[in-house]
C-alpha cells in the first residue's frame, strides 16, 4: 500500500472503524537510520491503533528502527517479507527474504530485543520456484523461534521476475488451504491471512476456518464504508451505530485544513475519499467533483459536502 496509507488516509479510515488495526506505508530502516528521515514516523494519535510497517534486511538497523517506532508510540512494529516490487528487491528486502528464513529470524529477534511493543511479520507462501509446502513452514518456524507470536500470510507466491507488483496480487493462485494447515502445525502462532479478500463475508468465512485475523487492503481502500464502516459491527461485534458516510465526509474538514496549512494540496487528502460513497447514489458525482478540484480550497470542499447533504435531505 505504498503511497496509499499515509496519515490522512489512516485518519479517514479510523473514523469508519474504531477497532480495525491500521498499517502505515512501508518505511525502510535505511531511510530512518542512514537517511535520518524521522519525519516518516509522524502520525496523528487519532489513528491508533496503528502499526509501523518496516522494510529492511539488516538486523541491527531494523532493531534501531523498531526502537524508534516503539518510542514514537506505534502499537505494533511489522516486518514486511511480502512486497515483491523492484524497489524492495534491489534493496534485498521484502519478499526476497522468503529465500533466507534464517536471516528473517535474526531480524525479528533483533527487533523484539529493541522494541517495547509487539513485533509481527507479514510474508508470502513462497517466491519463484520455491515449494510453498516447504517455504512457508520454514518462515513460520524462523518467526516462532525468534519469539514472534503473530504472522500475517499473503496466501500467494510472489514472482520476483516477470510479474509486476499488481500482477503479483492477482496472477499467482491463492492457497488459503495451505495457510489453514499451518494453524495446527504452529499452535504457538496467531496466523492471520491476506490476499484476494474483497468482502466481510469472505473475511468471516476465513475466520471460521480458524485464522486469527484477516487483513484487507485494496478492497478496504476502494470501498471503505462497505468494508471498514461495517467491520466493527460484523467482525468485532460492536453494537454502536455505523458511521454515516456524509458525516465522515463533513468530519474530514479538520484533516483537510491541517493538510492545507502545511502547504499540501487538497487532492493529497481527497484522493483517499474517492470511494467513500461506492455503491451508493451520488457516488459518481462525488468522485468527479473531487477529481475536478485537485487544487481546490477548504471552502470548495465544504460546498461539495453541503450540496450532498441538501440533496439527501430533499
Amino acid at each position: 500500500m505504498l503511497d496509499w496509507t499515509d496519515s490522512a488516509c489512516r485518519q479517514f479510515h479510523r473514523r469508519l472503524s474504531r477497532h480495525a488495526l491500521l498499517y502505515t506505508e512501508m518505511v525502510t530502516s535505511a531511510a530512518l537510520i542512514r537517511g535520518g528521515a524521522l519525519h516518516l514516523l509522524r502520525f496523528d494519535p487519532a489513528e491508533q491503533p496503528v502499526a509501523l510497517q518496516l522494510g529492511g534486511s539488516d538486523p541491527a538497523e531494523l532493531a534501531e528502527a523498531a526502537r524508534l517506532g516503539a518510542e514514537a508510540g506505534y502499537a505494533e512494529i511489522n516486518l514486511n517479507v511480502g512486497c515483491p516490487s523492484d524497489r524492495v528487491q534491489s534493496g534485498c528486502f521484502g519478499a526476497v527474504l522468503m529465500k533466507t528464513p534464517g536471516l528473517v529470524g535474526e531480524c525479528l529477534a533483533a527487533m523484539r530485543g529493541a522494541s517495547a511493543v509487539e513485533v509481527t511479520v507479514k510474508c508470502r507462501i513462497g517466491v519463484d520456484d520455491q515449494n510453498p509446502e516447504e517455504a512457508l513452514p520454514a518462515l513460520l518456524q524462523a518467526a516462532r523461534d525468534a519469539g514472534i507470536r503473530r504472522v500475517t500470510v499473503h496466501a500467494r507466491k510472489a514472482w520476483l521476475q516477470g510479474l509486476s507488483p499488481k500482477e503479483n496480487r492477482e496472477v499467482p493462485p491463492l492457497d488459503y488451504d495451505l495457510v489453514a494447515r499451518m494453524i495446527p502445525a504452529f499452535p504457538e502462532l496467531e496466523i492471520c491471512v491476506n490476499g484476494g479478500i474483497g468482502t466481510l463475508d469472505e473475511a468471516e468465512t476465513l475466520l471460521a476456518r480458524g485464522v486469527a485475523g484477516v487483513m484487507i487492503g485494496r478492497a478496504a481502500y476502494h470501498r471503505p464504508a462497505e468494508i471498514l464502516g461495517a467491520a466493527d459491527r460484523l467482525i468485532f461485534r460492536d453494537r454502536a451505530p455505523e458511521a454515516d458516510p456524509l458525516d465522515i465526509a463533513a468530519g474530514m474538514e479538520d484533516v483537510i485544513a491541517a493538510h492545507l496549512a502545511r502547504g499540501g494540496r487538497l487532492i493529497g487528502v481527497t484522493r483517499h475519499l474517492l470511494g467513500l460513497f461506492a455503491g451508493q447514489p451520488g457516488a459518481r458525482h462525488w468522485r468527479r467533483a473531487l477529481s475536478e478540484m485537485p487544487n481546490g480550497t477548504l471552502g470548495d470542499y465544504r460546498a461539495l459536502v453541503a450540496g450532498l447533504m441538501e440533496r439527501q435531505a430533499a
